[in-house]
């Protein structure tokens, strides 16, 4: 039986943060939840498992759980934390090979697991999340949360490493990167969506299209983090920025930026992705200016956004949609604030 209708309140919508506050306690059960599940790692690895499972992040894959099964702000199901930290644990697995591919340093405003412990030590740190996240997801009485998960994961996997073949090459179209996104980042954020749902106790109506909403706030977030790799200030987003460019990973704002560039200076910059020539990242942020990339780049979001909103719009009295629905107005919000 799905849970009635709740009366709209107000969400303040100032980021990602400003939302969330509505779900504090779902996260405070999450990082109890998750700080437990270090016993079930071998004594050796512990601590490293547990630099990862920090409380800094904006963990927006649990959140989209929670809100997505949403009953009200004082119940807290189990299955919801559960859940929320078999996505969590798998996007930290991704996190810690990501950063170990792109050789960034900085995660969260701390040194990556790459940069703590040794790639090598990395790599396998990473592994292990992973088949801890299947583990849980086996622990519930139907097949179905493991089989949705082991599949996004998969997804996931083949996303990152589509990618990692792809680095460094310049013959990619913007078909292959839609690709990328959708298996990378938009998976685990449908599959969030939909678990969440399921798990509320909401219809399979209902089910879809928070999928579908997930899919699409996915590309859109993912679209998101490429422009912020540019244009956001790396005090306040707390990762390494200019590391795309560097590390030749041919994204949105460098895609845009090819098309608009004179054959010479395009030419040039392909040079600096295939790792011909060192990286220009002040010269290529003026470009961006020039060529309004930033623009470019806010409206293919924007696009995202609207059939994300699409998504929601059957359901304007369902408890989820009302804060499901204030995250794109969110990440518009960040978008701005990188201006």
């Amino acid at each position: 039986m799905q849970p009635p209708a709740a009366p709209l309140t107000a969400v303040p919508v100032r980021d990602f943060a400003g939302v969330f506050a509505r779900v504090q306690p779902h996260m405070a059960a999450l990082d109890i939840f998750l700080h437990a599940q270090l016993e079930a790692f071998e004594p050796e690895i512990r601590e490293m498992a547990d630099y990862c499972i920090d409380t800094s992040g904006k963990r927006i894959r649990p959140a989209l759980v929670f809100f997505s099964g949403w009953q009200n702000e004082a119940t807290v199901l189990p299955a919801l934390v559960q859940v929320a930290a078999v996505v969590e644990l798998v996007h930290l697995a991704t996190l810690v090979h990501d950063d170990i591919m792109d050789e960034a340093a900085l995660r969260r405003s701390r040194p990556t697991a790459a940069k703590k412990y040794g790639p090598e030590a990395a790599v396998l740190l990473g592994d292990a999340l992973f088949a801890h996240a299947l583990h849980l997801a086996a622990r519930f009485p139907t097949t179905e949360v493991c089989a949705a998960v082991s599949d996004s994961t998969r997804k996931v996997c083949a996303g990152e490493i589509v990618q990692t073949l792809r680095r460094r090459s310049t013959a990619i179209t913007r078909a292959d990167y839609d690709r990328v996104i959708d298996l990378k980042t938009a998976e685990l954020f449908r599959v969030s969506c939909a678990l969440g749902a399921r798990l509320g106790g909401y219809g399979d109506a209902f089910v879809a299209d928070a999928a579908r909403f997930g899919r699409s706030l996915g590309i859109a977030y993912q679209i998101y983090d490429d422009l912020a790799d540019f244009f956001g200030r790396e005090v306040r987003i707390g990762k390494t920025l200019g590391t795309d460019l560097a590390s030749g990973k041919l994204t949105l704002p460098l895609f845009l930026l090819r098309e608009r560039l004179p054959v010479a200076e395009r030419s040039n910059l392909e040079a600096e992705l295939e790792g011909r020539q060192p990286a220009q990242l002040a010269r290529r942020l003026a470009e961006m200016g020039e060529f309004s990339i930033f623009e470019a780049v806010r409206d293919e979001i924007e696009s995202e956004l609207v059939l994300a909103e699409a998504a929601l719009a059957k359901h304007p009295r369902l408890p989820p949609s009302e804060h499901l629905g204030a995250l794109p107005q969110a990440l518009r919000a960040q978008i701005g604030a990188l201006r």
